[in-house]
């Protein structure tokens, strides 16, 4: 455990802390969903460290202790976190979320990030979306989905987000704090794209609605909208 808090890894640090053998978060019994998540939200970010101090209206303290002191602060200050501390946390989700399979099951992330984030600490929503001007909806993060495209061989964040949001008719309806995306989903059979390269920065411009833009053709405030 490692009760003192460490500031996310940056730059150069990153690199020395992570990098090599036994680094990271160690697998164990159907982990990786949790483990890959995990270490996504918060090795090198900040954003989402409110999830590790604030005394959320319905925040299970116990559990917040097991994320901040066993598995955050351990791997962002040596860059590596046993399967034992994950299990704990596991245990855990068990008991609060009435699930007994998140001990030895693969689950999908968002399951695990709505259960860990709106059940047991208690926070508002990180996204709110609207689709083809229905009621909004809220949630913690956006899966893209999208069908086979044979032009895109290996597609970077950019353009996957942008294609899902337009097949499937979505709009931001405000900017988010955070932005969670989770990866087209993958079978042990089939893969859509073999690689995906990150985008380090995400344009979400044309994903806002009703966010003023310029038109295209004379540099003006565009009226229309063209998919």
């Amino acid at each position: 455990q490692a009760p003192e808090s460490s500031p996310p890894l940056r730059n150069e640090a990153a690199v020395r802390v992570l990098q090599g053998r036994m680094k990271g978060i160690q697998g164990h019994c159907n982990s990786c969903y949790m483990d890959a998540a995990l270490f996504s939200l918060f090795s090198c970010t900040s954003v989402l460290d409110s999830m590790l101090f604030m005394p959320f209206p319905r925040c299970d303290r116990n559990v917040q202790g097991i994320l901040r002191d066993e598995i955050v602060n351990p791997l962002r200050r040596t860059g590596f976190v046993r399967a034992s501390s994950v299990m704990h946390l596991r245990e855990q989700l068990t008991d609060k979320g009435q699930c007994s399979s998140f001990t030895n099951a693969e689950k999908d992330p968002e399951e695990f990030l709505n259960l860990i984030m709106q059940q047991i600490l208690g926070i508002e929503p990180l996204l709110k979306l609207q689709s083809g001007g229905q009621k909004e909806q809220e949630c913690y993060c956006y899966q893209i989905f999208m069908d086979q495209q044979e032009d895109l061989v290996v597609p970077d964040v950019q353009q996957l987000v942008e294609r899902s949001f337009l097949s499937s008719d979505l709009k931001l309806v405000e900017i988010p704090s955070c932005f969670i995306i989770q990866m087209p989903r993958f079978g042990k059979e089939y893969k859509m794209f073999s690689k995906i390269i990150p985008s380090l920065e995400l344009d979400i411009t044309d994903l806002l609605l009703d966010s003023p833009r310029e038109c295209c053709l004379c540099g003006d405030v565009a009226t229309l909208e063209c998919s």
